[in-house]
């Protein structure tokens, strides 16, 4: 097969804090693949897809599900909590959705197991405690699971199918695991038997789902299928690139989807950028936009309340704030973004003015890019552009002449900044609620 009759891949990525509406991009854009893949974090990502009205929340599971006959791989770069991923395809199956048929795992992800959990959740509160602040951990296990994988002592899911093995390995961590618990962390210690036991009985039922899944991006694209690379969290998330220390385990830049998924970086064609028309982010850390939320009447309870920005894994309330186009040059400028959707343009409609972060000031000078170090993110002093609002809703629209004037000169202006094309605006929650101006598969 000829270079040309290969099949295109797309990589999906968030370019703020995370909960920029990826998942909705992803059912969209899977109308045009034959397979959707996820290469990085855990269950902590909540994807919410909304369909004909109706929601759906997706955790660990790739958004593709949600079309037949899409294949979905879990990648070596993910963190599997089997027990939460099996709850997660018994909810969906009962909603009448086929997942174990076209759902495959890499037998190389580590696995999240119990006392990962409890080391996370004990950690975050000692922080508290001590005064030192949360970190903002979603108390699920992934940042130890990663810590493990880095230490070269982890149980990756491989390691399901081999019994002796696997209860070697665990004995091994468990016991590190019940030190730390006990002696620094002041928790209970776990017993062995019961995840054993547990881990033996998922295994059965993760086996057939096993597979080498680069190979299985390869073959899909050599037969002319194009794929799609699922990120979570966002950019300014990435344990190297994002607000550290105030940030996930894993890396969510795009050029990860490679590594994370077991293919060559040659296999990545178009990075599509997900960009929510505001700003927002969950858990502590440096935010320069950042509006009080709590007052009725302020921009910042708008953009809560009718944005209904509370996290999908969560539930809790989002912090709100400017569009924020200093920390988007970041995000471009590590991804090698090639387009942008905008997402929750609806939300802005009926705000009498907006307003964008276009730079900083920052110990007296003007700079126009979000640093690298969290506590000059913090002296930052946003600059701000201000643009007229808008009456006229913008909700469902799907034709960019049919947005108010306003809207599109924000827009505009928005690409202009950030020096990245703007190639799809989400008007909505549906899938079809989409303006499409340069497609990613066709670009």
């Amino acid at each position: 097969m000829t270079q040309q009759n290969r099949g295109r891949n797309v990589v999906v990525i968030g370019t703020q804090w995370g909960d920029e509406g990826k998942g909705k991009v992803v059912d969209w854009l899977t109308d045009h693949a034959a397979a959707v893949a996820r290469f990085q974090g855990g269950h902590n990502a909540g994807h919410t897809l909304v369909i004909k009205g109706k929601k759906t929340a997706l955790q660990l599971i790739p958004s593709g599900v949600m079309r037949d006959g899409v294949a979905c791989y879990i990648g070596n770069g993910v963190v599997v909590d089997p027990s939460h991923l099996l709850s997660e395809i018994e909810r969906l199956e009962a909603a009448g959705v086929d997942v174990r048929s076209r759902l495959f795992i890499s037998e190389s992800c580590p696995l999240i197991l119990p006392f990962h959990v409890e080391v996370d959740r004990a950690r975050e509160a000692l922080r508290e405690s001590s005064g030192a602040g949360k970190i903002g951990t979603t108390g699920k296990g992934i940042g130890p699971a990663y810590e493990d994988k880095v230490a070269r002592r982890a149980l990756r899911v491989q390691d399901l199918k081999h019994p002796e093995r696997f209860a070697k390995k665990l004995h091994e961590l468990l016991e590190l695991h019940n030190f730390v618990l006990q002696g620094y962390l002041k928790g209970q210690p776990l017993e062995f038997q019961p995840i054993f036991d547990h881990a033996m009985k998922v295994a059965e039922q993760l086996r057939p789902m096993l597979a080498d899944v680069g190979v299985r991006i390869d073959q899909t694209n050599l037969e002319g299928g194009n794929v799609l690379f699922e990120g979570a969290q966002g950019t300014l998330l990435d344990i190297d690139h994002g607000t550290y220390p105030y940030v996930t385990s894993s890396n969510c830049v795009a050029g990860n989807a490679a590594a994370g998924s077991g293919v060559g970086p040659d296999k990545l064609h178009y990075i599509l950028g997900i960009t929510k028309a505001y700003t927002t982010r969950v858990g502590s850390g440096p935010f320069p936009t950042e509006l009080p939320i709590d007052a009725p009447g302020t921009v910042g309870h708008h953009l809560s309340t009718v944005g209904q920005e509370r996290g999908t894994v969560t539930g809790r309330a989002r912090r709100c704030g400017w569009l924020d186009a200093a920390a988007l040059k970041r995000s471009i400028l590590i991804n090698g973004v090639s387009g942008l959707c905008i997402t929750k343009l609806d939300v802005l409609d009926g705000l009498q003015e907006i307003k964008m972060c276009v730079g900083y000031e920052l110990d007296g000078r003007r700079i126009d890019i979000l640093p690298l170090d969290a506590d000059e993110i913090v002296a930052c002093k946003p600059v701000y552009e201000t643009f007229p609002g808008w009456s006229d809703s913008t909700a469902g629209l799907t034709q960019w002449d049919h947005l108010p004037l306003n809207a599109r000169r924000y827009l505009e202006r928005v690409q202009e900044c950030i020096g990245a094309p703007i190639d799809m605006v989400s008007t909505g929650p549906d899938r079809e609620d989409t303006i499409l101006l340069r497609h990613p598969y066709k670009a």
